[in-house]
């Protein structure tokens, strides 16, 4: 009788969790999250009042903000505070609910940020 390496009886597998989708690499050893390349812009944030795919609901979109990811949340945190509703960060972009322009330009302006409104 031959022995059988049990190890080896793997043919195939679907399970990619173990490795970045981005750089291929494995998680431990991934680069993608620690080193994401900011936008190059012109440091003008734009705000822009958003409706698409939303059920017809208005979400008012911040992007352009030249800063780092950490120093993204901490700005979506206090917009979302002053306004009083919920958000999120999503692709270098800050997501406000509601149509919320006026009060999250006030605030960009007060932290320092060049800021336009673009859109209607």
């Amino acid at each position: 009788m031959s022995k059988k390496n049990t190890s080896s009886n793997l043919v195939f597998t679907t399970d990619g969790g173990r490795i970045c989708h981005q750089c291929q690499r494995k998680l431990p050893n991934c680069v993608c999250g620690k080193a994401a390349p900011q936008k190059s812009g012109d440091g003008i944030a734009r705000i822009r009042r958003e409706t698409k795919g939303r059920g017809g609901k208005a979400v008012t979109v911040i992007e352009g903000l030249p800063v780092s990811p950490e120093i993204l949340k901490d700005t979506a945190k206090r917009l979302k505070q002053r306004c009083g509703v919920g958000g999120a960060v999503k692709d270098g972009n800050i997501e406000i609910q509601g149509d919320q322009r006026a009060t999250c330009k006030e605030v960009l302006e007060k932290l320092g940020h060049t800021v336009k409104l673009s859109g209607g």
